[in-house]
């Protein structure tokens, strides 16, 4: 019998019809946790969280947690939905900026979620800071 589901979660299937197919759909629980690196490598966090548009059914942002040590000290960060991208072969997401400028944007504690629809300060900050 065909895995669909592990081929649907993981993005990987080797009994399917279409096995070298490029990948099109993922699961939202299957980012959780993805790394983010940048295009020269860096370790930019990994994702914690997918922000729906709830009018739309779009994901709008990313939640990446970056920084810290053993969950002490990392900082969450609002990232929008058209500047990551999916890296297939190495199987991490792709934010093309530099870790300074990661460590100079806006951000929350994981304790103190912003509020987050259009009005609130947080994602009005957060969208001007990333342009």
């Amino acid at each position: 019998m065909e895995n669909t589901f592990k081929a649907n979660f993981t993005g990987e299937s080797e009994e399917l019809p279409n096995v070298n197919q490029p990948l099109r759909f993922l699961t939202a629980s299957s980012v959780i946790g993805d790394t983010v690196l940048n295009n020269d490598g860096e370790d930019m966090g990994s994702i914690k969280d997918v922000m729906l548009d709830i009018r739309s059914g779009k994901i709008e942002y990313y939640i990446i947690e970056f920084g810290g040590f053993l969950g002490i000290g990392e900082k969450y960060f609002a990232i929008p939905f058209s500047l990551l991208s999916v890296d297939p072969d190495n199987k991490v997401f792709r934010f093309n900026e530099k870790k300074e400028t990661l460590e100079k944007a806006p951000g929350f504690n994981k304790e103190h979620w912003p509020e987050t629809n259009w009005h609130s300060n947080y994602v009005t900050d957060s969208w001007s800071f990333w342009g």
